[in-house]
């Protein structure tokens, strides 16, 4: 599923080694869940058309729909946590969630 949000947030398409740095796994393993959602339908390949060499990894209509699906489970579950919030605590909680993605280290 990571690999599938990766791709639906990605401006364009992306190579296998650009997707395994996305989602934090390695080249061999990028290679072996792309075919993997290839062989499911979720993703296609296609020409990287500025190296003929490479391919790129995109999502298929299905994918694209699968992975918006999630998100949106996400999102409903959230909302549905954050309900029991007042609007202080989850003013609070965006600033120290902001605070961690600002000192996060990558």
């Amino acid at each position: 599923m990571r690999m599938l949000e990766a791709l639906a947030a990605a401006s364009a398409p992306l190579s296998v080694s650009e997707l395994g740095a996305a989602i934090g796994v390695d080249q061999p393993r990028a290679s072996r869940l792309v075919q993997q959602g290839v062989d499911h339908g979720f993703l296609r390949r296609e020409a990287d058309p500025d190296d003929a060499r490479r391919t790129r990894i995109a999502l298929t209509d299905e994918g694209r729909s699968l992975a918006r699906g999630v998100r949106g489970e996400r999102r409903q579950l959230l909302s549905g946590a954050l309900a029991a919030f007042t609007d202080e605590e989850r003013a609070e909680l965006a600033r120290l969630l902001n605070k961690l993605a600002d000192n996060w280290q990558r």
